[in-house]
């Protein structure tokens, strides 16, 4: 089967290569395994060809979480499934033994890993995931925004909803407009009853913000005091929540804009995670600093629920062909991008 892979660590994109000689995976007893539409790009995927201390990868590595297909085979076990559905998947895979686990705190199995992460992804002709990770895709959507939904809608509904509790009528900033994760942040966020502020990049991606339904937004181009802006926008009162993924960069200013009792939400760190705290923040206002990482299964089923009834869109940038995958990530790293940015692998008639 065809296959986007890399050999080694390496800073550069150029490390990828598409591959013809793999062969197509076998479903485990309780898995399938599913023909790939379209995938789709995160920053995890720079993540993992960079590697990081203990990272331990099955030469060569596939990138890739997030996918859409028709099943193809199905393990001995499974049962409910079809050969020929139309399905994308829970990327997380947990061991389903574990106390968090039996408890249906999935994403915090100290066992659990992701497709293209510690296991090959779905950037390939094929794909093996468990049966229990399957949702089938409804008749007529579209199957680049089913690959685009998956990873950036479930890491965002447990961060905001799950962990961070936000309740209606509250006031949300998400720092960054063009990331999968923060597109779904803004989203779920107006669907929850919050006023939503967005710092964005540049006009463009600002204008962007706003048709998603933002309520004020912040250009930092042309003005780079945002935490100061943001303080004046909410009367000098501050937001209750802050979504913020970029980590070093922006940090403190953050925590500025927070009014007390506020709570930090975040999922990663783009620009770094060695972020400096001013810690008479924390306890002169009362702040909560709350991470977390994917969500529960619970988590997925609802949110995707959500997407399939059209209450949630998946934001697409653009969609790269198979053999043009390098120049995908290169436009993911330059930050050029607003949605998720997704690869034709076996495009369908319909898309």
């Amino acid at each position: 089967m065809r296959a986007i892979v890399f050999d080694h660590h390496d800073p550069s994109p150029q490390v990828y290569r598409l591959d013809d000689t793999l062969p197509i995976p076998a479903p485990a007893p309780d898995g399938v395994v599913v023909r790939v539409a379209y995938a789709a790009l995160n920053r995890l995927d720079d993540f993992v060809r960079i590697g990081w201390k203990g990272l331990e990868l099955t030469w060569p590595h596939i990138p890739c979480s997030d996918f859409s297909g028709e099943i193809a085979a199905v393990g001995r076990d499974v049962t409910g499934w079809q050969i020929g559905q139309r399905v994308t998947a829970n990327p997380l895979i947990w061991c389903g033994a574990c106390q968090a686990c039996v408890a249906g705190r999935h994403n915090h199995c100290r066992r659990a890993h992701l497709l293209g992460e510690h296991v090959r992804g779905a950037c390939a002709d094929y794909v093996a995931v468990p049966a229990r990770n399957l949702i089938a895709i409804p008749p007529g959507y579209d199957m680049r925004q089913a690959a685009a939904a998956s990873l950036v809608y479930v890491t965002a509904w447990h961060s905001l909803i799950t962990v961070g509790k936000l309740r209606a009528g509250e006031r949300v900033l998400v720092v960054g407009a063009g990331g999968g994760v923060n597109t779904a942040a803004i989203q779920i966020a107006k669907l929850a009853g919050a006023s939503v502020y967005v710092i964005a990049g540049n006009a463009d991606k600002a204008g962007r913000a706003r048709q998603l339904g933002a309520d004020w937004v912040h250009d930092r181009a042309s003005d780079a005091a945002w935490a100061r802006t943001v303080f004046t926008a909410t009367g000098r009162e501050g937001v209750d929540i802050v979504v913020d993924n970029v980590g070093a960069a922006t940090w403190p200013e953050s925590l500025r804009t927070l009014r007390p009792g506020g709570r930090l939400l975040t999922v990663g760190g783009t620009s770094g995670y060695r972020a400096e705290t001013p810690v008479n923040l924390i306890f002169g206002r009362h702040l909560q600093v709350m991470g977390s990482t994917m969500g529960t299964h619970a988590d997925y089923l609802t949110v995707m629920e959500l997407v399939w009834q059209g209450r949630l869109q998946p934001v697409i940038d653009a969609v790269f062909p198979l053999d043009e995958f390098r120049a995908a990530c290169e436009r993911l790293l330059a930050g050029a991008m607003f949605g998720k940015i997704v690869i034709a692998v076996n495009p369908t008639e319909m898309d």
